[in-house]
């Protein structure tokens, strides 16, 4: 907003928050995740919870989540608008939203078990699919008024991130995983050693959905209690919809939201292909979040400071230094990404093994996550580099572009699922996402050089290119060393493995930070000031 009552931090202050508070929230989902897997493995219960979680869970990541359509739509224009413009704009969305969204969750409620027919027919094929069938009809019940809730967190997010607020919204998340976990402990408590039990996975499973339903309610609740006290609206209807900022937010939201529900219809092709083979929504859940959890804190840093800088350099005059900051921020993916998914891919058993193997999950249920992992490793970079061009468009009032890309990637998503799931199986879907993502980003920047006149394509590939050589380096670095210390050590006992981990995972970051180093990129020299510069004056 162009008037603060606090002056606008630094990129580098703004990620540092980002960064922070996303890795506790993050920390916590991924302690979640661990509590999951120690008590159901991948059995009935979390096998049911993953298809239940398909929907409400999309429309949460889709409407809900920080970079999502709603956070980016109300950023894009708040950005550039008065602070006291802000209440009565965010209440008039909010009245917009909240209705549709209210009808949305009484369809849900209704039309539960259609619903779970959709995302994973393949369930009714078995006495044992059946089952998980009927607990995730409960589920999908449970957690339907997180439709609701995600539309009003979204708005939440971005409504505070103008407001140069980051801190609050990017930890809120935090208050999901610790409802979770709560609900698992006292699942616990009462059930002892026979929580992983099959005759009690229906309880389990209600648990599950109870738990996230009100991590969510408890997620709103924050944020909505920070908009009151900053004086950026409160529940008061309006239903001014002609107001130009509204219509400014709509021309951004409805074509961002169809263009990342399209995204989220990927995900649904693949539980689709998934239903037919037992425990791949499980493996893909795991491993989804292994990988979630740094991307996650990564996409943040990146996208949230980012956003409203695109957003005010829209102008045409200003597009010499927006293609800079497009520059900018994929160096800045391409060192953080690359490297990660070189680790990922080369460590994935011994990571797998670290965080998940304990309980219910055994060393079969690690043997099935890990190539999963792996092929979701490869797709680090081009997944967040695709969302990085993403809000390149939306900030400049183009949500229409991502749409039509988003509907040809539907199609490709579905033949590269059937086509790579019969050769891979589970990873194959993994590997058609990773494909459909890659696709997306030429696509993207392809477009984006017709759109604003030319983009450097010789300066912006060397830097690449070097970048990629690093991280194979990486790669190699670190396997070797992961083979020499089981060598030295073996394979078993959670602290060797933890040992073996970390060494590996260091050597490979020492000689990628070496090489980088030598690459005397401006996007490193600024960071690595500032850090200095900020340590200096303490």
């Amino acid at each position: 907003m162009s008037e603060t009552q606090k002056p606008s931090r630094s990129l580098a202050g703004i990620a540092g928050i980002v960064a922070v508070a996303t890795l506790i929230s993050k920390v916590f989902g991924l302690v979640r995740q661990i509590a999951i897997a120690a008590a159901f493995g991948v059995g009935v219960a979390v096998d049911a919870y993953n298809y239940a979680y398909v929907i409400p869970g999309f429309l949460f990541i889709l409407l809900g989540g920080i970079n999502g359509p709603f956070h980016s739509a109300i950023v894009s224009v708040l950005a550039r608008r008065d602070k006291k413009e802000a209440a009565p704009l965010v209440e008039t969305i909010t009245t917009l939203v909240g209705g549709i969204l209210l009808l949305v969750t009484i369809a849900l409620i209704i039309f539960a078990d259609q619903a779970i027919d959709l995302v994973a027919p393949g369930l009714n094929r078995t006495a044992e699919g059946l089952e998980i069938k009927a607990i995730a009809v409960q589920q999908f019940r449970i957690m339907a008024p997180m439709a609701l809730l995600s539309g009003l967190i979204g708005i939440g997010f971005g409504t505070l991130n103008a407001a140069d607020m980051y801190w609050l919204p990017s930890i809120s998340p935090l208050f999901s995983s610790v409802a979770l976990v709560g609900g698992l402990g006292i699942l616990a408590l009462q059930l002892g050693d026979k929580i992983t039990q099959p005759k009690y996975a229906l309880m389990g499973g209600l648990v599950l959905a109870w738990g996230t339903l009100a991590g969510a309610i408890l997620q709103w609740l924050v944020q909505l209690v920070a908009q009151w006290r900053a004086g950026l609206g409160k529940l008061r209807l309006r239903f001014n919809f002609k107001r130009p900022g509204v219509q400014e937010v709509i021309k951004v939201m409805v074509p961002a939201t169809l263009s990342s529900g399209m995204l989220q219809i990927n995900v649904y092709t693949d539980l689709f292909f998934a239903s037919y083979i037992p425990q791949a929504a499980s493996a893909m859940g795991y491993s989804g979040l292994l990988i979630m959890t740094p991307l996650g804190i990564v996409s943040n840093v990146i996208l949230v400071p980012f956003l409203p800088i695109f957003s005010r350099l829209a102008e045409p005059k200003d597009w010499p230094e927006l293609k800079d900051k497009i520059r900018q921020a994929l160096i800045l993916t391409g060192i953080t990404m690359l490297p990660l998914s070189a680790l990922m891919l080369t460590l994935a058993g011994p990571i797998v093994r670290v965080v998940y193997e304990r309980y219910a999950f055994n060393q079969s249920a690690s043997q099935f996550v890990t190539p999963v992992l792996m092929a979701y490793s490869i797709g680090m970079f081009v997944y967040l580099a695709r969302d990085v061009l993403v809000r390149v468009f939306y900030a400049l009032g183009d949500g229409e572009t991502p749409f039509r890309v988003s509907i040809i990637n539907i199609f490709l998503n579905g033949l590269l699922d059937y086509l790579l799931v019969g050769a891979f199986g589970a990873p194959g879907l993994v590997l058609a996402t990773v494909g459909v993502n890659l696709v997306s980003m030429i696509m993207f920047l392809y477009l984006l050089d017709k759109k604003l006149g030319g983009l450097p394509w010789g300066e912006w590939s060397l830097p690449f290119l070097g970048l990629a050589c690093g991280s194979s380096l990486t790669a190699f670095v670190s396997l070797a060393t992961l083979q020499g210390c089981q060598r030295v050590l073996g394979t078993e006992g959670l602290v060797i493995q933890l040992v073996q981990l970390s060494v590996a995972s260091f050597a490979g970051l020492g000689v990628f930070a070496i090489f980088v180093s030598q690459m005397k990129l401006p996007e490193v020299d600024m960071f690595v000031d500032r850090i200095r510069g900020r340590f200096g004056k303490k």
